[in-house]
């Protein structure tokens, strides 16, 4: 008998699949909500985003109509560190078990390892979309707050902030996207390469350290190519909601090029991962 929608046998193996998966789901799961410093380190993520959101909100003033500022990006200052907490986080949700040996474990109770792999994802993507959110919600609080001390004003041309302006929604859902893809490139990073201290070397070196790479450029040209393709200078792209003419690369064209560097990431990490010996 042939199966509906292919040739005999897929379904079972596809059902194979999804049935590798939910286990890895429940068990990743487990492992994420067990752990010792998983909400420590979302919690300081959510702290640390809206804290230098906060201070950054209180500290730059706009006394003059039209003073240029972002008033939106400037409240939502605070993920450019906050990001450095989930990149950890994320690493340590399997290099962690590259430490202890525990991925042997792993993978006898799941023997597709993609499977394995895709419900860490899976559930890395769920802890920090709720993360995120909860950070950029008060990120954004602390603006609407504190700007309008500062000059911040709708007599300088300043709506109070709120999620109800097209570009302010736009800018505070990229930077909970923003954050999920950080920890995307982390799970890729650390699949790839085990070890969590190397790993976090290098995901927060491409963060950090790129921009700094950017400023020793000297030629315009070639600085505004690299922004275009810095993961942190084209991902925070979709924070802005003015002057956006100027912009190396427009707000969702950027958020894809971060996408882009998780995708790489995870693919490198996965054929890793598939191809030799835990």
């Amino acid at each position: 008998m042939i199966l509906r929608g292919g040739t005999p046998g897929t379904e079972t193996a596809h059902g194979a699949w999804w049935g590798h998966f939910g286990g890895a789901l429940r068990a990743e799961w487990t492992k994420l909500r067990t752990a010792g410093e998983t909400g420590g380190l979302l919690l300081c993520a959510v702290v640390l985003t809206a804290a230098v959101g906060g201070g950054a909100a209180k500290a730059v003033k706009c006394p003059d109509a039209g003073c240029g500022q972002d008033a939106v990006k400037l409240a939502l200052t605070g993920v450019t560190v906050g990001q450095a907490a989930i990149a950890v986080f994320a690493v340590l949700a399997i290099s962690g078990e590259y430490g202890t040996g525990t991925i042997r474990t792993t993978l006898m109770a799941v023997p597709n390892r993609l499977a394995v792999l895709s419900a860490k994802a899976t559930v890395l993507t769920a802890v920090v979309l709720v993360s995120g959110a909860a950070a950029v919600l008060c990120s954004l609080l602390l603006g609407r707050h504190l700007l309008p001390a500062n000059g911040f004003t709708e007599a300088h041309g300043y709506a109070p902030l709120s999620l109800g302006d097209g570009p302010t929604l736009r800018a505070a859902v990229g930077s909970v996207v923003y954050l999920v893809l950080i920890a995307l490139i982390g799970l890729g990073v650390a699949t790839a390469v085990r070890e969590a201290a190397t790993a976090i070397g290098i995901v927060l070196g491409l963060l950090y350290l790129f921009p700094v790479v950017i400023q020793v450029v000297n030629d315009p040209e070639w600085q505004r190519h690299l922004q275009q393709v810095s993961p942190m200078a084209a991902g925070l792209a979709v924070q802005a909601t003015v002057h956006l003419e100027e912009l190396p690369i427009g707000p969702w064209s950027g958020l894809g090029v971060l996408a882009g560097w998780a995708a790489a990431a995870l693919l490198v990490g996965g054929l890793l991962l598939h191809g030799r010996d835990a």
